[in-house]
């Protein structure tokens, strides 16, 4: 199937193909991010920053209009610098309000100037939030193994122990199921259904 036209303007590149996907890909806008991101194994806190900041504005919206305004955020907060994040203060947070690129909601963007302060703290204390995170499971990846995207959970006891973690450290917008979503994303959760060609090329990635 060739792509269409007007995602090549929008800088889609994605090979349409008959391969297998998780179920929850199947929109055009979604694809690459699937294929090229979901579930790959995290380290660097840069990523670990963006994702916690995407994921807490998801709530209550849809991945794909978060998906939509990814490169908004990624202006507007800085390319993801925590250290730069930490530093807004009530202007910058009233210029984020009017800035039509990310979700103008006022809670949202506070969470994540607080959050990136304390996710400094974290570094601080464990070397890094990556370290921080994957010590949660001994540094190794958990595979779902599901067979059908219906199995899929929408959190588990490792999010809400992480959940109630962040909490006492200050963090906020960051819910058990919230942080599922960041620990899928992250690839501390491998939740591709196996028959999901990315399944089998991620536990690859394991060593």
């Amino acid at each position: 199937m060739p792509m269409p036209d007007a995602l090549r303007r929008r800088g889609f590149h994605v090979i349409y193909t008959c391969m297998k996907r998780c179920p929850w890909s199947e929109h055009p806008e979604l694809v690459q991010y699937h294929d090229t991101e979901w579930g790959v194994p995290v380290h660097d806190d840069r990523t670990q920053f963006e994702f916690l900041v995407l994921e807490s504005a998801q709530a209550g919206l849809s991945w794909l209009t978060i998906i939509r305004k990814r490169a908004g955020y990624r202006k507007a907060f800085s390319d993801f610098r925590a250290e730069k994040v930490a530093l807004y203060d009530e202007k910058k947070i009233e210029e984020l309000m009017a800035d039509a690129g990310i979700i103008r909601n006022r809670k949202k963007i506070e969470a994540a100037v607080k959050n990136a302060r304390h996710f400094l703290e974290v570094q601080e204390e464990f070397g890094s939030f990556s370290s921080y995170l994957w010590g949660f499971t001994g540094g190794k990846p958990i595979v779902g193994g599901w067979k059908v995207q219906e199995e899929v959970p929408a959190k588990s006891a490792l999010s809400e122990t992480i959940s109630k973690d962040l909490k006492k450290r200050g963090f906020s917008f960051l819910g058990p199921v919230i942080m599922y979503s960041h620990l899928q994303a992250a690839g501390i959760i491998n939740d591709h259904i196996t028959s999901c060609f990315r399944y089998g090329e991620i536990c690859g990635m394991y060593s």
